[in-house]
């Protein structure tokens, strides 16, 4: 089998290393990497991670089995027209096309009435940095994969699968509106709040508060850890706002009346009731320790 990755960066890149470390893709299949740049794929083609660092999208898509493209969610859309126009003549004739993106109604959408071949994907796995530099062979290991089969037919989705578990991931099958409405809750919040507590507390860009300066002297982990998805990539960031952008204002919205209620708390003529604000904080220790069990 000859897999082409579309886009090299952290999640592409790791899937390369997940499947040439598991010893699957030197005995079984043929990795071919393109990027814009093409500094991740020449490294990893240097570090014996791909067979081959493309130099054109169809050098890549040539006689491929499997594409899968791991840019943001504009690229992937753009990709997808590509694939159902010049580039597909490049492709195997049984070819099938995946993605890794963080959003999934809006490119299964445009997949389906291209009519192509396609499952959609999404690694729930990921870090703040980004480039094939970040790379992690073990980054999928026991982690979901969302498989969107959409119109596919059984044997695309089982590629997809065998992709998936090729590089430690569990292959969980979920509608795309589904799926776009859960990560809106548990990863696409996140990132709109981390980037609004900076412009809260900092000012927005170019116009810092007045006292930022001495609060940022005093910044630690908490603040670290609460701001750390707003580190990430902000391409990657807007498309998956610009795509999921319904769900995402949904839980604005709740984040919003929970937040008031903390102000009404905070706000009342006495100041807050010691233990109301213990019992939601540790309500909230309790919803946390429960996940993790």
């Amino acid at each position: 089998m000859r897999i082409a990755l579309l886009g090299f960066g952290l999640i592409g890149g790791s899937v390369a290393r997940g499947l040439r470390e598991r010893g699957l893709a030197r005995q079984r299949v043929e990795i071919v990497a393109r990027s814009p740049s093409g500094e991740g794929p020449r490294a990893a083609a240097r570090d014996g991670v791909i067979d081959a660092a493309a130099s054109t999208p169809m050098e890549a898509l040539e006689r491929a089995d499997l594409v899968v493209l791991a840019g943001p969610v504009p690229t992937v859309l753009e990709a997808l027209d590509a694939l159902a126009g010049p580039w597909g003549s490049a492709l195997a004739p049984d070819a099938v096309i995946t993605d890794v993106a963080s959003t999934k109604s809006a490119v299964v959408a445009r997949a389906s009435a291209l009519r192509l071949r396609f499952v959609g994907g999404h690694p729930m796995a990921g870090r703040e940095t980004s480039g094939y530099a970040a790379a992690e062979p073990g980054l999928f290991v026991d982690r979901p994969w969302v498989v969107v089969p959409a119109t596919a037919d059984d044997a695309a989705v089982d590629r997809i699968e065998t992709l998936a578990r090729a590089v430690g991931a569990r292959p969980m099958r979920m509608d795309a509106a589904d799926h776009d409405a859960a990560v809106a809750a548990i990863s696409h919040l996140p990132l709109v709040l981390a980037a609004a507590l900076v412009e809260a507390v900092a000012g927005p860009s170019g116009r810092d508060r007045d006292d930022w300066p001495l609060a940022a002297e005093l910044a630690a982990s908490g603040w670290r850890d609460l701001t750390r998805l707003a580190r990430g990539d902000v391409e990657m960031g807007t498309g998956i706002v610009a795509t999921n952008a319904g769900p995402i204002a949904e839980r604005i919205r709740d984040v919003i009346t929970v937040l008031e209620g903390w102000l009404d708390e905070l706000d009342q003529e006495g100041g807050p009731d010691d233990a109301v604000v213990e019992a939601r904080l540790r309500g909230a220790r309790d919803r946390l320790e429960a996940m993790t069990g």
